[in-house]
C-alpha cells in the first residue's frame, strides 16, 4: 500500500507509527473472525468499513465476495484505490439500500459507539442478513475506555451491547479484548500504555513507548470469554434466527 489515509482522530490506519498500537488491537479482533467463522461465511459486509483494511482482509482470507460500506466519501474514495477489490458503497448505515437477507456475514467493528441511533442501526443488520447468517460486532469498553472521544455518541458495558443487541438476535459469543503476555510485562513496569499514548504529543514519546507502539502486532491482543469487564473492547457474535 502506498497511500495512507489522513487522520482525523475517527479512525484508525495502517502505515503509520504512532497509530500502531490501536491498528494491531483492531486486526486482532479481525483475524479472529477469519480464524473462527470466515470459512462458511458467504457474502460478506463490513459495515462502516472505514479505511478498507479489515474488508481487505476479509476478502483476501477466502470470503466470496466483500462489501465495503461507510457514508463518508473521501474515505471511500481512499478505499477504492487502494483496495479496488472490495465492493465499495456509500450509505447510511442505519437505512441501507441492500435488500433483505444480502449477507451471510456481517462485520462492524469499532463502529456502533459512533452512532446516534444503535438499535435502528442493529435491526437494519437484522434485516440484511439471511437467516441463520451471523453478524460479528465490536466496540470499546466503556469501563476501561480512556472518557472524552467526542467521536462517540454512546459507548457501552457488555451488559448494555448485548440488551441492544439480542432484540434481534440469538448471541452465541460474548468475548472480551485484552493485551496479552508481552503487553502486560510493558506495563507492570511502566504502567498503561494507553495512558502513556495520550499523555502527549508522539513525537515527545519516551523510547521505551515508541519501541512498543512500532512492535506490537495482531498477536499481542488476546480474544476470549470471561472478564468482560476488564476488558479493552467488546466482541459480540451473533445469529440471525431462522425463523426471524
Amino acid at each position: 500500500m502506498t497511500e495512507i489515509l489522513t487522520l482525523t482522530g475517527e479512525r484508525t490506519a495502517p502505515g503509520i507509527w504512532h497509530e500502531n498500537y490501536w491498528f494491531a488491537r483492531h486486526e486482532a479482533a479481525y483475524r479472529w473472525i477469519v480464524a473462527e467463522l470466515l470459512p462458511t461465511a458467504g457474502r460478506v459486509l463490513e459495515a462502516g468499513c472505514g479505511e478498507g483494511y479489515g474488508a481487505e482482509l476479509l476478502r483476501t482470507a477466502g470470503s466470496e465476495v466483500v462489501f465495503g460500506l461507510d457514508y463518508e466519501d473521501n474515505t471511500l474514495q481512499h478505499v477504492r484505490r487502494v483496495y479496488p477489490q472490495v465492493h465499495v458503497i456509500r450509505g447510511n448505515l442505519v437505512q441501507t439500500a441492500f435488500a433483505d437477507a444480502s449477507f451471510g456475514l456481517l462485520t462492524s467493528l469499532q463502529t456502533i459507539e459512533h452512532l446516534w441511533e444503535q438499535p435502528r442501526f442493529v435491526s437494519e443488520c437484522a434485516r440484511i442478513l439471511a437467516p441463520g447468517g451471523i453478524a460479528v460486532l465490536s466496540t470499546p469498553n466503556r469501563l476501561t475506555f480512556p472518557s472524552g472521544n467526542w467521536y462517540h455518541t454512546r459507548e457501552l458495558t457488555m451488559d448494555e451491547f448485548t440488551e441492544l443487541v439480542e432484540p434481534e438476535f440469538e448471541i452465541t459469543h460474548t468475548l472480551g479484548l485484552h493485551h496479552g503476555s508481552r503487553l502486560q510485562a510493558w506495563e507492570e513496569e511502566h504502567g498503561s500504555c494507553v495512558d502513556a499514548q495520550l499523555a502527549g504529543p508522539h513525537d515527545e514519546w519516551p523510547d521505551h513507548l515508541r519501541e512498543l507502539v512500532t512492535s506490537t502486532t495482531y498477536k499481542d491482543f488476546e480474544i476470549r470469554p470471561g472478564d468482560l469487564d476488564e476488558s479493552l473492547d467488546l466482541i459480540l457474535v451473533a445469529v440471525k434466527p431462522t425463523d426471524g
